[in-house]
């Protein structure tokens, strides 16, 4: 008795399989990412050429801005090529960055006279324009670019408490960096340190580093906040989606 015909058919070899379809590219959102990309280059830009919160790069909103900006570029890319969005791991330590950026300057920096904008409005009218549009950038415009995208472009429910320890190891860098200088420099080098919170000088290390616990306990409270909203906001990027999903191309299938 001779086998079936179908058994006697030749396996396709691997390189024969079609590989899988790539999934859509995502102009809405390249397009949306690339600004904001650009808006978290360009406060960093213009506070360096401006001389905004000299020395500039030690500031941890600059620092945190040029993070954001190759973040949601990288993203940007990906969204363009029709890639798998970025890690939550990457994209929450992001969004916690900009919100410590946002809430900080506004609740705290504003209020007791930590921030630089105070020595920019001496100056003349257009340095002191210049200032604070980079102002504008960096505490405002950027962070409230990164929580639109978490809230309308990104799926829910992706970010864990296990990622908290995670986001929080920016700050902690940025505090070993900042003492680090500052033990460097001379005692009366000009903006020893960047923030009156962290002078060691007028706090002593014990002061500071008290200082700087309870603001880590508030960025871990800022994380959690964070990662439940997550799980309990509205899926508004998958209704996008459906939205233009829902009606099918005459020949993707039967009639129905």
């Amino acid at each position: 008795m001779t086998p079936p015909r179908t058994t006697l058919l030749p396996r396709p070899r691997a390189a024969e399989v079609l590989p899988a379809p790539a999934a859509p590219r995502r102009p809405w959102a390249t397009a949306l990412r690339a600004t904001a990309s650009g808006a978290a280059a360009a406060g960093p830009v213009i506070a360096l050429a401006t001389g905004y919160a000299s020395p500039t790069l030690i500031h941890f909103t600059v620092l945190a801005n040029l993070l954001i900006a190759g973040a949601f570029g990288w993203s940007a890319v990906r969204s363009w090529r029709g890639g798998p969005p970025l890690s939550p791991r990457l994209s929450g330590g992001v969004l916690l960055l900009a919100a410590v950026t946002g809430l900080m300057y506004h609740l705290v920096l504003v209020n007791h006279g930590g921030s630089p904008m105070g020595a920019s409005r001496a100056g003349p009218a257009p340095e002191a324009d210049w200032s604070i549009a980079a102002s504008l950038l960096l505490h405002t415009i950027t962070p409230s670019a990164v929580a639109a995208d978490w809230l309308l472009l990104t799926a829910p429910r992706a970010l864990r408490l296990a990622h908290i320890p995670l986001w929080l190891s920016a700050p902690a860098a940025y505090l070993g960096i900042v003492l680090t200088r500052g033990a460097l420099l001379s005692p009366d080098a000009p903006a020893r340190y960047p923030y009156p919170f962290l002078d060691v000088d007028t706090y002593g290390y014990a002061g500071v580093l008290t200082q700087a616990l309870a603001l880590g306990l508030l960025f871990t409270a800022l994380g959690l906040l964070i990662t439940t909203v997550d799980h309990l906001r509205p899926n508004v990027a998958g209704w996008f989606q459906h939205r233009r999903n829902r009606i099918s191309p005459p020949a993707a299938g039967g009639l129905k």
